[in-house]
């Protein structure tokens, strides 16, 4: 497994320890849901107006929000022998260097992460650690468009956050 992570935000250093959080992160998420680890996964940690940008390119949305995900790829999950994936897609996606999948992007806002982490009263890194769990789910299929779905993208989160020890104090 292969994490990018790349902060864009030179006034908001993220340490060593934050960015350990988020791999361990996207490899849990990756575990729980049962998924093979032969991925990259590209974060992006920007301002509010670089998530902007992107909202604004990408999904014509011209405001900030705390975090986006591009899917490279759309499927209904990974399995270890790939099995269900176009393969022509599969070849497109795959990194010739690695063999890994490239799963996707993720773009997270420090600012709005950092402001959403003292409104729950919990540390930055648990904020970005939840946006990745949530992303990472996008990524993987999940959606929230409607209650039912909203529902079982939240108890997903849940399960992986109590895996890594984020309780909403932490």
């Amino acid at each position: 497994m292969t994490v990018d992570l790349e902060n864009r935000v030179a006034q908001m250093p993220f340490g060593q320890e934050a960015e350990a959080l988020v791999r361990r992160a996207v490899a849990r998420t990756l575990q729980l849901q049962g998924e093979t680890d032969r991925v990259q996964v590209s974060i992006l940690l920007l301002d509010d107006e670089g998530v902007r940008a992107l909202n604004r390119e990408y999904r014509g949305i011209d405001r900030a929000t705390d975090v986006l995900s591009f899917p490279l790829l759309e499927y209904d999950g990974l399995e270890a022998d790939d099995e269900g994936l176009d393969p022509e897609e599969l070849q497109e996606s795959t990194d010739p260097e690695t063999g890994e999948i490239m799963l996707g992007d993720i773009a997270i806002s420090l600012e709005r992460a950092k402001v959403q982490a003292e409104d729950f009263g919990h540390s930055l890194s648990r904020e970005v650690a939840y946006l990745t769990v949530h992303a990472m789910l996008h990524l993987l299929g999940y959606d929230h468009v409607n209650l039912e779905d909203r529902a079982l993208m939240r108890q997903r989160e849940e399960v992986i956050l109590t895996d890594l020890g984020l309780t909403r104090e932490a």
